[in-house]
């Protein structure tokens, strides 16, 4: 078996830009509403995950379209917002949340 992933080692930085370039938003932890906490925008453009896995959603409060984001897939990064899913049709991230696996 698989050891689980301990929440406290769950990192993940979020970027305004395409490439991970811009204003950027470092997590470790979970985020019902990423606008409440100071992230400025309702889009994220391209997310590293540095360790752990993540749901990230389109909506506050855990709810709308959901991208699993983990550290085992593209080497954890994700240059843009088509690259979290297949049926991401929009970069709009408003909460995000760790999962254990």
């Amino acid at each position: 078996p698989l050891p689980l992933q301990n929440h406290n080692d769950s990192k993940v930085v979020l970027y305004e830009a395409e490439n991970f370039q811009g204003h950027k938003f470092e997590l470790s932890d979970d985020y019902p509403s990423l606008q409440a906490m100071g992230w400025g925008n309702k889009e994220v453009a391209s997310i590293k995950v540095n360790a752990g896995a993540w749901v990230a959603y389109q909506y506050p409060g855990y709810r709308g379209y959901q991208y699993v984001l983990e550290r085992d897939r593209q080497n954890g990064e994700f240059k843009k917002y088509s690259e979290y899913s297949s049926q991401a049709h929009t970069n709009q991230i408003q909460s995000i949340r760790r999962i254990q696996h």
